[in-house]
């Protein structure tokens, strides 16, 4: 590939543009519905990168990539695989209210008892809890609501300006604060949850009082109904409140998401 003629960088530019956004659209929970097609995720992709164009165009010293970078195919290969890596590190990262949501709906439907009537997930092809379900359900369509899916495309064509390409690095140079990633994400699911654990510990409570109070009754057939209603009660009355949680968790991860892959700079 010696004597490339600037044509031609500027398609393996393309290129390795295109693959950050592969990487993003492969892995974030917005867009892993199996109901959408894998050349339909390549196609969006590739709009995505003749959207990013003007980016590219005024991206300056981020974007004039060394020649010689591009005489070996191994150079390449690692060029092409640092890009994809950002572009996942992006995906999980932007996606952390959504990850919330669907511990947290684990987490209730175990408390509530129904974690056992699992259903298949349409959009993602496996057993999930009626609760996971719609917490996902609830917490997708709010997200498409609040443009979420713009804001991270708008977070990977703003990572080509923080971040230039083509560098010959695997490995970021940097802490990512996936440690703090990982304490948030459970840290929200926790106040997600923490409404359910309290009633239904008190229901528990109430149960064991009448359990002791009148022994004829047989608790265990009583409590099942009195727990699902409700952890369905707590479930309607705290839905709005969760999703008022998720729109301040939007953007500031989107923003953490951006400080963290500039560990690959």
């Amino acid at each position: 590939m010696r004597g490339l003629e600037i044509p031609s960088q500027l398609l393996m530019i393309y290129f390795l543009v295109h693959l950050r956004f592969v990487g993003m659209m492969f892995t974030s929970p917005v867009f892993l519905a199996t109901a959408m097609p894998l050349p339909f995720r390549f196609l969006c992709a590739v709009l995505l990168t003749v959207a990013a164009g003007g980016a590219i165009g005024s991206g300056g010293e981020n974007f004039s990539v060394p020649m010689i970078l591009f005489e070996s195919w191994v150079s390449i290969f690692v060029l092409a695989l640092r890009e994809l890596l950002i572009g996942v590190s992006l995906g999980i990262l932007t996606a952390l209210p959504l990850t919330a949501m669907q511990v947290a709906g684990e987490q209730i439907g175990t408390a509530m008892g129904i974690s056992m009537a699992s259903v298949m997930d349409p959009l993602t092809q496996r057993q999930t809890s009626i609760v996971d379900q719609l917490q996902f359900m609830v917490g997708l369509w709010f997200y498409f609501r609040w443009n979420g899916h713009l804001l991270m495309a708008q977070a990977v064509v703003e990572s080509l300006r923080i971040v230039p390409l083509a560098k010959l690095s695997l490995v970021p140079a940097g802490d990512m604060g996936l440690g703090e990633w990982l304490t948030a994400a459970f840290h929200l699911a926790m106040k997600i949850v923490v409404p359910f654990y309290c009633a239904l510990l008190l229901a528990d409570v109430g149960l064991g009082f009448l359990a002791r109070t009148v022994p004829q009754m047989n608790i265990f057939i009583l409590g099942l109904p009195i727990k699902l209603a409700l952890g369905f009660f707590v479930l309607t009355a705290a839905l709005p409140l969760t999703v008022d949680m998720i729109y301040e968790y939007l953007e500031r991860w989107i923003g953490f998401a951006l400080s963290s892959v500039m560990a690959w700079q």
